[in-house]
Formats: structure tokens, sequence, C-alpha cells
């Protein structure tokens, strides 16, 4: 009971450190498209310089390489939606549109699983509605492109977390994470030129944002997730996706104690995001199966491939 007190524990502090990746987000200068390929060369780096990571590169067959290359491009696609997303509204925004994940992974899944769709399923997608609806209502008209960026940021995480959970037992998870974030990396080098603000892509950051991103990357990532994977030898599957349900609400109160982002929303913007977020807790509750927790489906607002 002891360790399994202190696994619930770190996952909680897992789910608080991912919380802060919507604040660092909102607080690091550089466009999106630049922030997400800082942090993800420096998670890849830090990963290539594990023997781990090459023993389990020299395992994997071609074809489940290139597989987790492809999900890799899924990732760098979510992550630059998401940061999009805050840069064109806030952390609370983006944070809520993350919160619609589970929903839409509860549509895609049984699509990319080949499995017959559950009823309760549907109920989840509908139970939602009313609330995306007062979300819309309470977000300035102005922030309302962020909102509908952070949408796409969300569907984009149901792609690759369907796609990881199909592939999760065929490679060792800092192996696939190293491998995912690696082709991401490369692969948002090749589209920064078509992109706004492409010429600050590979500039040096300034002292503040190179801080605030080495936080990101480590504090946010690579820490949680080695954490995680002590912690998820204890844990079950379903305690693990109720402690991870969180994460929205630690990055919401987190916007409005250190950013006070509460004055830049109104009411029905807080109603709805409890109404997500009563339809994502119960949704565990409806579906509850017996699975083993894997690492790469943790971190719900950044990668699940990564444990952040």
């Amino acid at each position: 009971m002891q360790a399994i007190s202190k696994a619930r524990l770190q996952i909680h502090f897992c789910v608080v450190l991912w919380g802060f990746t919507a604040i660092l987000g909102k607080l690091i200068t550089l466009p999106a498209a630049s922030l997400v390929w800082w942090r993800m060369l420096l998670v890849t780096l830090a990963l290539v310089a594990t023997p781990r990571v090459w023993r389990g590169l020299k395992a994997m067959p071609a074809r489940l390489r290139w597989a987790y290359a492809g999900i890799g491009v899924l990732v760098s696609l979510h992550w630059l939606t998401f940061y999009a997303a805050i840069k064109l509204s806030n952390a609370s925004v983006g944070a809520t549109c993350i919160a619609l994940g589970p929903v839409f992974l509860a549509f895609v899944e049984p699509w990319i699983a080949r499995r017959r769709f559950d009823p309760r399923e549907l109920l989840l997608g509908v139970a939602v509605v009313p609330g995306v609806a007062m979300v819309v209502g309470g977000v300035p008209v102005a922030m309302r492109m962020g909102l509908m960026v952070g949408v796409a940021s969300a569907l984009l995480v149901a792609l690759f977390s369907a796609c990881n959970k199909r592939l999760v037992e065929h490679g060792d998870p800092l192996t696939v994470t190293c491998l995912e974030l690696g082709t991401g990396t490369l692969f948002l080098g090749l589209l920064a030129p078509l992109l706004p603000h492409a010429g600050n892509a590979f500039v040096l950051p300034g002292l503040h944002d190179g801080v605030l991103l080495v936080l990101l990357a480590f504090g946010c990532t690579l820490l949680p997730f080695a954490l995680a994977l002590v912690a998820l030898r204890h844990l079950s599957a379903f305690g693990t996706q109720m402690v991870t349900n969180l994460e929205p609400v630690y990055a919401i109160v987190l916007a409005v104690v250190l950013l006070g982002e509460q004055r830049e929303l109104a009411w029905p913007f807080y109603l709805g995001v409890a109404v997500i977020l009563a339809a994502v807790f119960v949704h565990p509750w409806l579906s509850r199966r017996k699975e083993p927790a894997q690492p790469e489906l943790l971190g719900v607002s950044e990668s699940h491939s990564t444990g952040d």
C-alpha cells in the first residue's frame, strides 16, 4: 500500500508538471513552430545520449521504425497546433481544447483499432456538446481562432494516441519517444519555411526563452516521463487515466493563479469546462476495462508518446 500511495503521488506530480506546459508555452516569446522545434530537439538529443535507445533502435524492425516515424509527424503537428492555440488565445483555452482529446479518441480508436463502435462512446460525444457551446460563448471573439486551432490539436492527440496504442507493445518506451520526437524535429525543420515567422525557427533563443525551453523540455517532459515509468509499475490503467484527466484542471488553475487569465474569459467558459471535464471523467467508469497502463499513452496535453 505504501508503494501504491507513493506511485499515486508521483503520477499527480507528473500531471502538475504537464499542466505547466501550457503556462510555459504562453510565457515563451518564440513563435509556436520555433518553440516546438527547440523543445523536440532538446528532448531528442537527451534521449540519443542514452545507450538503451540505441539498443532499442537496433532491435526494432525497419517497418516498425517507419510506423513510429509517421506517428512522430502527428506528434509534431499536435504540439504545433497546441502551442499555436495558446499563442492565438491563452493557456486556459489551449488546455480546455486538449480536454476534448478523450472525446475524439472515443470515436477515432474504434476506426484505427478496427473494433466495433461502443454506443457509450457516442454518449460521451453528445454529453460534451453543451459544454463546447458554453466554452465558445465564454471566449472573446479575438480568441476564437485559437479555439479552433486547439480543437484541431485535440483531434491530432486522438489520432496519434490511437496509433501508439496499437503499436505500444512493440517497442521500448524511451526508444519510441526518441524516434517519434526525432522524426518530428526533422519534419518541422522541413515545414518551417512554409510557416509564419519561419526565419526565427532556427535562431538561438535568448536567455529568457532558453531557460524556459530547458524547463519545458526537461522539467515538463523527461522528468515526468521517468517518474511515470516507475509509478506505472504499481498503478492500474483505470487509476492512471483518472489522474491524467486532471491535467486540464491543473493547467487552468495555474493559468488563473500565475497569468490572471480569469479576467480574459467569461463565466460560461468555466461552466462549459466543467461540463466537458465531467463527461471525460464519467467515460472511464462507463467503459472500464483492464488494460496495462502504458507510459506512451500519458501526458494528454502534449504527447502521449513522451509521457508528457
